[in-house]
């Protein structure tokens, strides 16, 4: 989204498909997490990021097609791209920006007998509401940043908070592990989820420790499970992009193996990547410029600022904010 705005400031005719029915990527499965991190932004919910990076993303407005995956990119005699979707629908295109995350993510289940049982009760793969885990005594089962981020989110208003975690050392930030440490909640390293029975709709959890075989069990109302998600980039793989298991490789600028590919975020890897959701915005700048100089050589590499950008002129005239030469050039 940020990349369509930012197409918008270079005067580039943008269209964003997305896969999904909505907007919000990878944000849609924590709606309710607080997030600390984005520059210029004080603590914003997943939900309320999203809704204004969809604002800003429609300024220049762009075309946006949503419910279509891209199943075929072909190079055309004339070097444009036809991008065709799994319903047939298709895209002519000069360059493309991947800025596809973990593709269609789906989390990683818990891989234990009958726990599919629970999902409908007290199993969870995601935190859509914090209400809902209100006064109940909460596991969780993960040592990457989402678990951490529950743990610290669910500990003011659960009854108690677990964090089961099969190594010693946790892989959130460090802030938040630190915050998670000095709290309330009560950390079983290194143990793992081993099984899950149920009394009167109570889960009761046991868990093995990883090195002596030790076992417990622990009585709880709700398990979220926070084992990271399972990628699937579908057909992208056989385009012929220079991608591993995970993501792919591009250089500093976002350039891909394909002249005319480009890609952002979370898809990519590159030496000086900063894995924040301003890292992300960055990388999207990046990959945009390099579209930019490939279809236009003679033009400049970057976007004037917005205070110099004669796009935002009439946008800030309709929000009734005068430039300070037009007040000059008034007086005159």
């Amino acid at each position: 989204m940020y990349t369509a705005f930012y197409s918008g400031m270079r005067e580039l005719k943008t269209k964003l498909i997305e896969s999904q029915e909505e907007l919000g990527g990878r944000i849609l499965t924590y709606p309710e997490k607080m997030i600390w991190d984005v520059g210029g932004i004080t603590p914003i919910r997943g939900e309320k990021l999203i809704e204004q990076l969809v604002q800003q993303a429609k300024i220049f407005e762009p075309t946006i097609v949503l419910g279509q995956r891209i199943q075929k990119c072909e190079r055309q005699e004339d070097g444009n791209f036809l991008l065709t979707t799994d319903d047939g629908e298709q895209h002519l295109t000069r360059t493309v920006i991947l800025a596809i995350g973990y593709g269609a993510r789906k989390p990683a289940k818990l891989e234990i007998e009958g726990a599919d049982r629970f999902e409908v009760t007290n199993l969870h793969y995601t935190v859509q509401q914090l209400d809902g885990f209100r006064g109940k005594r909460v596991l969780i089962s993960g040592g990457g940043d989402a678990a951490v981020d529950w743990a610290v989110e669910l500990e003011p208003i659960a009854e108690s908070v677990t964090i089961v975690h099969r190594r010693g050392e946790f892989g959130g930030h460090e802030r938040t592990v630190s915050q998670m440490r000095q709290s309330s909640v009560k950390i079983l390293t290194p143990y793992k989820v081993e099984a899950l029975h149920s009394q009167d709709g109570t889960a009761i959890d046991t868990v093995t420790h990883t090195v002596t075989g030790e076992q417990k069990k622990l009585e709880v109302d709700a398990v979220v499970v926070s084992h990271g998600m399972r990628c699937d980039y579908g057909s992208i793989r056989y385009w012929g992009l220079n991608m591993n298991e995970w993501n792919m490789q591009v250089d500093d600028q976002m350039i891909t193996n394909i002249p005319g590919i480009y890609a952002a975020g979370d898809f990519v890897t590159y030496p000086s990547k900063v894995e924040l959701i301003a890292g992300t915005f960055t990388s999207g700048i990046l990959a945009l410029n390099s579209a930019k100089k490939y279809m236009e050589p003679e033009a400049p590499y970057m976007a004037y600022v917005s205070s110099h950008n004669d796009r935002f002129k009439e946008k800030n005239r309709a929000l009734g904010v005068v430039e300070e030469e037009e007040e000059a050039e008034a007086e005159e």
